[in-house]
C-alpha cells in the first residue's frame, strides 16, 4: 500500500494536541475506549497500548494486568507519566517513544495488544499490525477501536473530500475495511490470526471495536495434552 502519511507529521500533531487531546476528544472517545479495556481485562495479564498518549486509559485497565504504554509522541507520553505519578499506577511497567510499525519487543511478549485510534493514523497500516502479531503470544488478542470508512454514500464523499486536511492533522478518515481483512487473510499463515469480532461504536457507528486472536500453535496443544 502507498505510504500517504509521514511519521513526521504524525509526531508533530500529536505533540500539539498534547495539552488538550483528553479535553478535545475524551468524550468522543470515551464508549470506543471503555469497550476496547472491557475485552482486554477479559484476557488480562501482560498488555501493550500502542498510542497510549496521554495515558487516559491507563487508570481503568485491572489492576491485576501489567500496562506498558508506547507512543511516538514525547508530548505525550510526558502527560502519561505524569497521570501514573499522580494515580500511583504501580501496574504500569513503563512508558516509552516508540514507532508502532518497528516495536522493540521480543516475539510472543505480550498476552494483548491493544491500540485504540492508531492504525489509520500510522504510515503503514499493514506493518504496524504485522508487528502487533509478532509481539502477541498464542492464544492472545489484538483489539482495536477504530475508524472505520464509509464505503458508498454522502459519508464517503465527506471523507475523500476531507482526507487531504485530515493528513495534516495525523491521520486519514478513509480507511476501508477490506484493508483489515485483507491483512488478516494473509496472516492466517505461520502467525494464524483471524478475525474474532467487529462491533460498531458511538457515535453513529463511525468506529467499531476489532478483535483479532492469535491461535496458539498445534504442536503447543499436543504437548499440552501429553
Amino acid at each position: 500500500m502507498k505510504k500517504d502519511i509521514e511519521k513526521t507529521a504524525v509526531e508533530k500533531a500529536y505533540d500539539r494536541w498534547a495539552p488538550v487531546y483528553d479535553l478535545v476528544f475524551g468524550p468522543v472517545f470515551e464508549r470506543g475506549r471503555r469497550a476496547a479495556i472491557a475485552a482486554t481485562d477479559r484476557i488480562g495479564g501482560r498488555i501493550l497500548e500502542v498510542g497510549v498518549g496521554t495515558g487516559i486509559s491507563l487508570p481503568d485497565y485491572s489492576r491485576t494486568s501489567r500496562l506498558f504504554g508506547v507512543d511516538i509522541s514525547a508530548q505525550m507520553l510526558a502527560k502519561a507519566r505524569e497521570r501514573v505519578t499522580e494515580l500511583e499506577l504501580n501496574n504500569v511497567e513503563g512508558l516509552e517513544v516508540m514507532d508502532a510499525e518497528h516495536l522493540k519487543f521480543p516475539d510472543a511478549s505480550f498476552d494483548v495488544v491493544v491500540a485504540q485510534y492508531v492504525i489509520t493514523a500510522v504510515p503503514e497500516p499493514e506493518a504496524t499490525l504485522d508487528e502487533f502479531a509478532r509481539v502477541l503470544k498464542p492464544g492472545g488478542e489484538i483489539v482495536l477501536v477504530n475508524h472505520i470508512g464509509a464505503e458508498t454514500g454522502l459519508r464517503h464523499a465527506f471523507e475523500q473530500g476531507f482526507s487531504p486536511v485530515a493528513r495534516r492533522l495525523g491521520w486519514r478518515p478513509e480507511f476501508p475495511w477490506a484493508r483489515l481483512t485483507k491483512w488478516a487473510a494473509g496472516m492466517n499463515g505461520p502467525l494464524g490470526i483471524h478475525l474474532l469480532e467487529r462491533r460498531p461504536m458511538p457515535p453513529l457507528g463511525h468506529f467499531s471495536l476489532i478483535r483479532f486472536g492469535k491461535m496458539v500453535a498445534p504442536s503447543n496443544v499436543v504437548a499440552g495434552a501429553n
